[in-house]
């Protein structure tokens, strides 16, 4: 849930307006389905199911997806600005919006029995004080969980922040994947995507992350933070660990990853195939996976954890590949 504080810090000109709002125009005002068809932990599946079903704004599959980019279903998390648990509320919204969920006397941010069904009241909440704003009532809704209703009504329809336009368009398709299946993929791409899904939530580790899993990284990035003392993934880090899955080697960087892969058009993606990030061959700074549908999977950047991403979240998309033939081995 990302504070109003921190998005009204970004600059805003009328060309990036324009280019914000067709982010989320494409996705149209099509409603998540009632069914829980995502993955979610077991622990979570009955409250996600009793949960989506508050509102009829909410559905158990927007719900899964909210929860999975606010924390990746980690009830331990705690964000940089302060927000709590596995909704990610930060201490003034969960004062006035946390209920006791579970019936146990207590309002606790950091039991999911309570925080899930808060999460749910409170878009419910949201979509409420939104609703007589133009635009698709879900996208709004989320973008005020995300950003405060103030700036969805100031705006009259979704703000154009970038963090809260990629956030609308992230879980809204999510929730639509889940209910809908989603694009064909060869067998090594499916097993790429699935085991990076499993590494959703991990924390980013610069240098971390090899064939195996994750690891402890090294000292130091551009910006000197040292991944020494934590265990996860950086971006290529993330994809060597996914390839090797799937029974192919990558190398260790960005920049090395892309000259083993063929290039793909844009309108040949498949889930598996990587995104990479930068300006030249050379400079290529960042790598993703993509998941289909506008999305990939990505360890972004110190400070935050393995998570999904729109493919255009980033200004500097420089190529698409797939890893050659001639990198593989056998399982």
């Amino acid at each position: 849930m990302v504070r109003a504080s921190t998005a009204v810090t970004i600059g805003v000109g009328a060309t990036a307006a324009v280019v914000a709002a067709a982010l989320v125009q494409a996705l149209g005002d099509t409603p998540a389905g009632k069914a829980l068809t995502a993955a979610v932990p077991t622990e979570y599946r009955a409250l996600i199911e009793e949960a989506g079903e508050t509102c009829p704004e909410v559905s158990p599959n927007l719900l899964a997806a909210l929860l999975q980019q606010e924390s990746g279903f980690n009830p331990k998390a705690r964000s940089p600005v302060g927000a709590q648990g596995i909704a990610q509320f930060m201490p003034s919204t969960w004062e006035t919006h946390g209920i006791d969920g579970n019936g146990d006397g207590r309002r606790d941010v950091w039991d999911p029995e309570d925080a899930i069904p808060s999460s749910a009241k409170y878009l419910c909440t949201l979509a409420a004080d939104v609703k007589d704003v133009p635009g698709d009532r879900r996208h709004n809704m989320l973008a005020a969980y995300n950003a405060g209703p103030g700036a969805v009504r100031e705006y009259r329809g979704v703000p154009p922040y970038k963090e809260t336009q990629n956030y609308v368009r992230t879980i809204s398709t999510l929730a639509d994947q889940n209910s809908g299946g989603g694009a064909s993929t060869t067998e090594q791409g499916a097993v790429v995507v699935r085991a990076a899904r499993e590494m959703l939530g991990k924390p980013y580790s610069w240098g971390g992350g090899n064939a195996t899993g994750p690891t402890t990284g090294t000292c130091c990035s551009p910006n000197g933070s040292s991944g020494a003392t934590i265990s996860g993934f950086d971006c290529s880090g993330l994809t060597l660990y996914a390839y090797a899955q799937a029974g192919i080697s990558l190398p260790r960087t960005a920049a090395q990853q892309y000259t083993v892969t063929e290039p793909v058009k844009p309108g040949d993606l498949r889930p598996g195939d990587l995104v990479f990030f930068g300006k030249t061959p050379a400079g290529i700074h960042h790598v993703g996976i993509y998941v289909g549908r506008g999305l990939m999977i990505e360890a972004p950047r110190p400070g935050l954890n393995v998570r999904y991403a729109p493919v255009g979240s980033m200004p500097d998309v420089f190529a698409f590949g797939r890893p050659k033939n001639s990198h593989s081995k056998e399982i």
